[in-house]
């Protein structure tokens, strides 16, 4: 048995210990030969990347605590009234729900659809690039462009798909109406995004092993037992990457429903995006718009976080 006065000094040597190793590092950090020549190189991108990333992140903290009202000369400090005004605000809940529908409905058939036509791609004998590249050709929509040409083709006067549906007995104001505004927006959103969850998809398809698969064939694996088996397992973290990428991309949805909708009707299509923007410009609070999108940033560090989980459960 160590007496008090060994544990003691057993104590005041691993501190003693530590404080030499933290200093030992610090000191390795201040060193400066023994960074490299590339090291140096990418020193200025590292330095302009934390001035745009790092001051507008703690401005965005700053304002969010101020009365930023565009009507007043000097913003005031007001506490945590911006949060309580933005926390307490069904619209607030409102639009997260909406966001969240959106996301939930839009990116599932996004997946569904992508990976379905990335493996219908990949099977093809010939003529693989002139298909990926017509396929592709949503992607260099613009947004804008993308409802503009929505609006048009759902209009109940002269639109292609209100005179489609009205053949069928359908004789609805697509946009107009509460029950079907959200779900044309999605479907929207989905036409010109899809191509990407395919684009990643089959790039992830092209990158597979051919070992596994021919042994599955050998096997006797017939065509969905490969490809629930063997296919599926192979490129799922390929999926979620393209699933992050869209995900991130839709909690900033704002243009397309901006074009259609503007919120409406009855704020039935008026996700978190449209309503960071109505608080900003239309509002003009800007202190309340800052603490609004620093919820966003906040639930998209979540996501990511949640995503990188999902790709490394596996690695440990």
């Amino acid at each position: 048995m160590r007496t008090n006065a060994e544990y003691s000094k057993l104590k005041d040597s691993n501190q003693t210990n530590y404080k030499k190793e933290k200093s030992t590092s610090f000191l390795n950090l201040l060193n400066i030969k023994k960074y490299k020549t590339e090291h140096w190189m990418i020193l200025p991108s590292i330095i302009i990347l934390a001035i745009i990333s790092i001051f507008p992140f703690l401005y965005l903290i700053y304002a969010s605590y101020m009365d930023f009202m565009i009507s007043s000369d000097q913003p005031t400090f007001n506490g945590i009234t911006n949060w309580k005004k933005v926390l307490i605000n069904d619209t607030f809940w409102a639009s997260w729900g909406r966001t969240l529908i959106f996301a939930v409905v839009g990116l599932l058939l996004e997946v569904m659809i992508g990976v379905g036509i990335a493996l219908a791609i990949y099977e093809l004998p010939k003529g693989r690039n002139l298909v990926v590249t017509l396929w592709m050709i949503p992607i260099f929509v613009a947004p804008i462009v993308a409802g503009l040409l929505g609006r048009f083709l759902l209009n109940s006067t002269y639109g292609l798909y209100a005179w489609l549906l009205s053949l069928v007995g359908i004789d609805v104001q697509i946009l107009g109406d509460v029950k079907t505004a959200l779900a044309a927006v999605i479907l929207m959103d989905v036409w010109e995004w899809t191509p990407l969850i395919t684009m990643i998809v089959l790039a992830g398809l092209q990158s597979l092993p051919k070992e596994p698969l021919e042994a599955a064939q050998v096997d006797g694996a017939n065509y969905m037992q490969r490809l629930i088996k063997v296919v599926f397992p192979l490129v799922s973290r390929t999926i979620l990457v393209a699933l992050l990428i869209r995900s991130m991309d839709i909690l900033r949805f704002v243009d397309t429903i901006k074009i259609t909708t503007e919120g409406g009707p009855a704020d039935s299509t008026k996700v978190i995006g449209f309503y960071l923007m109505e608080v900003a410009f239309k509002f003009q609070d800007f202190g309340a718009a800052a603490a609004l999108g620093l919820t966003m940033l906040f639930a998209t560090i979540f996501l990511g976080k949640q995503f990188v989980n999902f790709m490394t459960k596996g690695d440990e």
